[in-house]
């Protein structure tokens, strides 16, 4: 018996790039059947793009297409028209994140999708919501972080807004799409009707930004917010200031270098000072006195000379490295963590353990490393495994849909598949 939750739901993935794969990925993961309907002879642009090994699917491709098929589709043509019908009518959800119109000006209107199968779930990325004044825009991940709310928080007071390497406007959106996919499947098993889901890359990356306004609105009555760097010597304007390392809860935090800064560019640990920590945090550095002196035993108190604090943590770094420091820190309960970089992570034991980072093998690059499911299930462990190549499973999921040999010869003489 399949323990996969989302067995039985079938997908045609009309997605390209990052947003829309990083979705139907998931919901591969998890036991939905991807069907990933590809350009004939080309595919996603992500195969080529970014390539380490010639002639080999690209890991941009690979990192956000596993467990899915691949079928090659040119639905300019009779039979591709033809067989997408066919695919819609027995499938479950269709996901695509093209340009506005497009589905219409293939014949595939919400009207035409609904007519064929009322059951079906149409899911779309978008840059902006239906209606914003920009939705004609063309949106990538940077420019969604700028339309968002993130660029103009991130970063140093003194600099220029800063992109995230964090996918906040790309895999971030995917995410915020695989939910309104479930939720409109669990809707169906209430209603028996499909519906429309869009979520837009704006809307996505402001929902992670709502402590930012949150901080707006504070800052629009006050007129400082006491918990960035610029408080209490340094001015304010009207709109939420960069904050550089700072941390964003109420709890001030910074990056603080290590033993081998000079020379490491990453041998740094982010600390957070909470009030509860206080008292741990001095013990740990040495500096009891602090605990009871009035200049250091209130936030309020700390506020003014935080860094000069944090300066004196620096100074109790300096012979260690960030592992050291971090295994010392941990026992006194004291939030932290060290900066890792991506060939710290890819190599990490416990990642590996945990299913977060997983090698899989492909048939032509070979080895690879791929993220795994972020979500942990008692009851559930996703198996990752490769991408498919491209039209992999054209043949396959033609003989589903009903199509014999000699018509499948045809198609593919056509160039329909």
């Amino acid at each position: 018996m399949s323990n996969k939750p989302l067995e039985g739901i079938k997908i045609i993935d009309f997605t390209h790039v990052q947003a829309g794969p990083a979705c139907t990925q998931m919901l591969a993961w998890f036991g939905a059947d991807v069907i990933k309907v590809e350009r004939p002879g080309s595919g996603d642009v992500t195969r080529n793009q970014l390539r380490d090994i010639p002639d080999a699917d690209a890991l941009y491709f690979t990192m956000l297409n596993s467990n899915k098929r691949s079928l090659t589709l040119d639905t300019k043509k009779p039979e591709g028209k033809e067989v997408l019908t066919k695919l819609i009518k027995e499938s479950d959800v269709l996901v695509e994140n093209f340009g506005p119109g497009a589905l219409d000006r293939m014949g595939f209107s919400w009207e035409n999708i609904k007519a064929l199968n009322p059951k079906m779930i149409v899911a779309s990325v978008k840059g902006f919501s239906d209606g914003h004044h920009y939705d004609d825009l063309k949106v990538y991940e940077n420019v969604a972080q700028c339309a968002g709310g993130a660029a103009s928080t991130t970063g140093f007071w003194d600099g220029p807004p800063t992109i995230s390497a964090a996918a906040l406007g790309d895999s971030n959106t995917g995410m915020h799409l695989a939910i309104g996919i479930l939720t409109a499947i669990i809707g169906r098993q209430q209603t028996g009707k499909g519906q429309k889901v869009a979520v837009s890359m704006q809307d996505s990356v402001l929902n992670l930004c709502r402590v930012k306004l949150r901080d707006q609105q504070r800052l629009d009555r006050v007129g400082y917010l006491e918990e960035y760097p610029q408080y209490p010597h340094g001015t304010f304007s009207d709109v939420v200031p960069r904050g550089g390392n700072a941390g964003g809860g109420g709890q001030p935090g910074w990056v603080l270098k290590c033993k081998g800064w000079e020379t490491d560019p990453n041998a740094y640990i982010y600390f957070t000072i909470q009030g509860h920590a206080w008292a741990p945090i001095c013990r740990a550095i040495g500096k009891e006195q602090w605990i009871e002196d009035p200049d250091y035993n209130t936030a309020e108190a700390r506020q003014s000379h935080i860094f000069d604090i944090f300066g004196k943590i620096e100074d109790w770094l300096a012979d260690k490295t960030k592992f050291e420091a971090v295994d010392i820190l941990r026992k006194f309960d004291i939030p932290c963590a060290p900066v890792l970089t991506m060939k710290e992570l890819a190599n990490d034991e416990s990642l590996r353990k945990s299913g977060s980072i997983v090698e899989v093998d492909h048939k032509v690059r070979g080895k690879y490393l791929t993220v795994g499911s972020p979500i942990k299930f008692s009851e559930l462990k996703p198996e990752i495994t490769s991408s498919p190549l491209l039209g992999e499973h054209t043949e396959e999921v033609l003989r589903e849909l009903g199509y014999s040999t000699e018509q499948v010869a045809l198609m593919q003489k056509a160039g329909a598949v």
